[in-house]
């Protein structure tokens, strides 16, 4: 086929066909465009005609972008299919939220229920959904989420209206508004984490459906309602309640609960005392939301709008002031017992036994005693610091000086100012408020309060001071302590006494012999100084205080309380050389005398000689059945108190004796309750036989479960033992002015390096230890008598002042006969029935002087070098 062919069969724009099949003059030639030309090219088609170009194109484009919709749809399928994939592949199992508790701070409370800490990591306080007002809920939901209780997540108006928005302030420099609902909000702080990333965007959204499926929408606000940081160190709406206005949930005005809902957004943003302007413009902004919601009416938004924000800041508690030592024994205790996440963020509710008046007085008793040892024995060590005296100059001098770790907080730092012979004029900065300005005081030192400040050089002490410029030198930064002023002196300046921190330590442990709760406990001069608890964590010799479980090992074994015993000289041959322990304070002996003088007068020969006859292992036995020394070594230099043991294992043992004999678990706390007040913990193992029963059925039995460590009688005889040590022995001072029974024993360990007295009454047993961290000698004559007997006698005097006095309990069974002591006094002895008249013959006379041979294999293990306890 030609061209022309082809030409005529496909005619051209314009072209008319011939009716009737007839081909018309001039066929196949162009005709022109005629304007106005309606023929029949103008009119479209019909059925069975060939379509024009364009309607061609058009069919065409429409089915290639059809096509690319179609890939693009399938495309964009596949890759939302694997970015879903890859979203939820490690996406944090959502199910435990259902059962989560936010962290919560745990207080720990003394016996009077005053609170005496707060453990935390985060202040937070949880409060049930139920118990938040249901203003507070909306004021929340209104700023952060309208549609919270209707959408299944995630919110899409809420997305496409800051999408809008976005896009209309691209460019402006704005941060972009996000589209989280309240659910997001949870899914991100509790399982994604705050990555500003798309994919992290994602997650938080397929968490929040999942979220919205597993739980409530009521728990998932309580979720959200204690678990989100509002500033001010407050984390939930309880604590930022209390943290910005003092109040609780029920308390707010609607201003207040519309304020807490502004918060989330940026809460260092809307700080009301750095930002007062943004924080108003803010919470107005939530009280309209809350009015569009019809959580409030327009009076009561209007009345709102009208209050002022007032931070008041939280009123926090107060504590109690004492007890730092047993506060953090006690945080040792439930972190070995819970855990320390549980310890610090379970809420939980810890009431301990510490009675707050007789811990005061306790941590003062010891540290007035320690502060007179080092006054007597330790001289004045010098200045804090040597700064400026210049007027202009020593007050930011002065301000530069940090104060000193075991600074008591009625001590102060003084600058001297001027000195002459009989006086030193000082100075100190005191500010009246805690951001107010310093303002310049001055006191004064006396000179007749200065007789103890002997200097110290090289470790020995000098003279006593002739004049003040002994003491102090003006520039000096020294500790002192105002005192009430004196008549007659210089009204315009305070008078003032000079203080330093003592090297010497202490400890003392007061507790309940009948249950063993400790009731007060001090490990040191000021925790401030040291955290090191010595009542419960150094092991010290207890010297002569140790005694009482070695007479009590004879007593059990039926020797009565008359048996005559031999002091004499003493020695042993030993690897180490020959051991000769003696008496204290002179070498001479007694001859023949009773169990009862020996140890009230301390007899260490005595006692040597009673642990060998009763047998060194059973004497070991003893102090592990009272927890004294749990592995004593098998050797005799163990009667004298060479082993070591803790101020606390001495006070529970000593209760053994008041208590009939009875096995004591020293205890700090009572009872712990976890967030929702279920006791989790109980001290008191006593069961209860018959609680459960009708009341008609008479009161309840409670078996007693504590271990019965020693026979009653020989307890008993134990305590008599012991009340003659406090009215005729070396313990006199621990009784002195109490007017009731009082029994003890001292200890003085070898070379006078360990002073203790460890003594009770029939309702409280105290164990007193006063000596140096770094052992050595506290000196030439200080003993337990004089330095640590003091000591009980004040805290006794305190625990029992209100208190009449009872008589020690003897136990059924018991014969008291009437005897004479060795001065002549008659008293009434204990004895076990039947041994009244069964003194054995003089006991000790096969180890005397030289006779070392009996003592067997406990020969070669004794040490030397602990010979002469007393």
């Amino acid at each position: 086929m030609t061209s022309r062919d082809l030409r005529a069969e496909r005619p051209l724009v314009g072209e008319r066909r011939p009716q009737g099949g007839a081909a018309e003059p001039g066929a196949g030639r162009p005709v022109a465009d005629r304007s106005g030309d309606e023929g029949p090219a103008a009119r479209p088609p019909g059925p069975g005609k060939p379509r024009p170009r364009r309607a061609i194109w058009l069919r065409r484009t429409v089915g290639f972008v059809f096509a690319v919709g179609m890939v693009g749809v399938v495309v964009g399928g596949i890759a939302g299919y694997g970015l879903w994939r890859s979203a939820t592949s490690d996406l944090p199992d959502h199910a435990w939220l259902a059962d989560y508790q936010p962290p919560q701070m745990s207080r720990i409370f003394a016996a009077d229920s005053r609170l005496m800490a707060e453990m935390a990591i985060e202040r937070r306080v949880f409060v049930p959904i139920a118990a938040i007002p249901k203003r507070v809920q909306q004021a929340f939901v209104s700023a952060e989420d309208q549609n919270f209780w209707s959408h299944g997540g995630v919110d899409p108006l809420a997305v496409v209206r800051a999408a809008v928005t976005n896009l209309e302030q691209l460019g402006s420099g704005r941060r972009s508004i996000g589209a989280s609902t309240i659910t997001q909000q949870v899914a991100k702080n509790m399982l994604v984490g705050a990555d500003r990333t798309m994919m992290r965007k994602v997650r938080e959204a397929i968490l929040a459906q999942r979220l919205e499926t597993a739980m409530s929408k009521e728990r998932i606000l309580e979720i959200y309602l204690n678990e989100i940081f509002l500033g001010a160190q407050a984390y939930g709406v309880a604590a930022a309640a209390q943290n910005y206005f003092n109040k609780g949930l029920d308390e707010l005005t609607v201003g207040e609960m519309a304020f807490l809902g502004a918060l989330p957004k940026a809460p260092n943003n809307y700080n009301p005392n750095r930002h007062p302007e943004a924080a108003k413009a803010r919470r107005d902004w939530v009280i309209e939301r809350m009015f569009e919601d019809r959580a409030i009416t327009r009076a009561e938004a209007d009345a709102a709008k009208q209050e002022p924000i007032i931070a008041r800041g939280r009123a926090r508690p107060d504590l109690v002031p004492v007890g730092q030592y047993f506060t953090e024994e006690v945080r040792r205790e439930l972190n070995n017992r819970f855990g320390p996440e549980q310890t610090t963020m379970g809420g939980l509710v810890v009431r301990t036994s510490m009675d707050p008046r007789l811990q005061a007085a306790t941590e003062k008793s010891l540290r007035d005693h320690l502060m007179n040892y080092d006054r007597r024995r330790g001289g004045w060590r010098g200045p804090v610091a040597k700064v400026s005296a210049a007027p202009a100059e020593w007050m930011p001098a002065l301000e530069g000086v940090t104060r000193v770790p075991g600074m008591l907080a009625s001590w102060r730092l003084a600058v001297v100012l001027e000195v002459n012979n009989r006086e030193a004029r000082l100075g100190w900065a005191e500010r009246p408020a805690p951001r107010a300005a310093a303002q310049p005081r001055e006191g004064r030192l006396a000179f007749e309060d200065m007789a103890w400040a002997r200097p110290v050089r090289d470790g020995r002490m000098g003279p006593v001071p002739r004049r003040m410029q002994d003491v102090v030198a003006p520039g000096d930064v020294v500790m002192v302590e105002t005192l009430p002023a004196v008549a007659g002196r210089n009204a315009r300046a305070e008078r003032l006494v000079l203080r330093q921190i003592p090297e010497v330590e202490g400890a003392v442990v007061a507790l309940d012999p009948a249950t063993g709760r400790v009731l007060a406990m001090s490990g040191g001069f000021d925790f401030g100084k040291s955290w090191f608890n010595r009542a419960t964590q150094a092991m010290r010799q207890p010297g002569s205080s140790f005694k009482p479980f070695v007479y009590v090992t004879a007593l059990e074994q039926g020797i009565p309380p008359n048996q005559q015993l031999l002091d004499a000289p003493f020695e042993m041959n030993t690897p180490q050389g020959v051991w000769r322990p003696g008496n204290y304070g002179d070498r001479t002996s007694n001859g023949w005398v009773t169990m009862r003088t020996a140890i009230e007068k301390s007899l260490n020969l005595v006692t040597i000689r009673l642990a060998q006859e009763v047998g060194i292992d059973k004497v070991a036995d003893t102090a592990r059945r009272f927890g004294v020394i749990p592995n004593m070594p098998r050797v005799l230099s163990m009667a004298l108190g060479a082993g070591e043991t803790t101020v606390m294992r001495m006070a529970a043992g000593y209760a053994a004796f008041v208590n009939g004999g009875k096995g004591v678990e020293p205890s700090l706390i009572d009872s712990v309750q976890d967030r929702f007040g279920h006791v989790v913990w109980r001290s008191e193992a006593r069961r209860c036989q018959g609680c459960d029963a009708d009341v008609a059925a008479g009161p309840p039995a409670l078996a007693d479960a504590r271990r019965q460590v020693v026979d009653p009688i020989a307890a008993f005889q134990m305590v008599s033992l012991l009340q003659g040590v406090t009215a005729r022995g070396t313990g006199i001072a621990a009784a002195k002015g109490l007017n009731r029974p009082v029994a003890g024993k001292t200890g003085t360990t070898n070379d006078y390096y360990d002073n203790w007295f460890v003594g009770f009454t029939p309702d409280i047993v105290v164990a007193v230890w006063v000596g140096f961290d770094d052992p050595h000698s506290l000196g030439e004559g200080e003993t337990g008598g004089g330095n640590a007997a003091p000591i009980f006698n004040e805290v006794v005097a305190a625990a029992l002042a209100d208190s009449p006095p009872v008589p020690f309990r003897a136990p059924p069974g018991v014969a008291l006969v009437r005897v004479s002591t060795s001065n002549g006094q008659s008293i009434l002895e204990p004895f076990k029935p039947g041994t009244e008249n069964a003194a054995r013959p003089p006991m000790g006379a096969n180890v005397a002087a030289g006779g070392g041979g009996s003592a067997g294999s406990t020969a070669s293990a004794v040490d030397s070098s602990l010979g002469g306890l007393y």
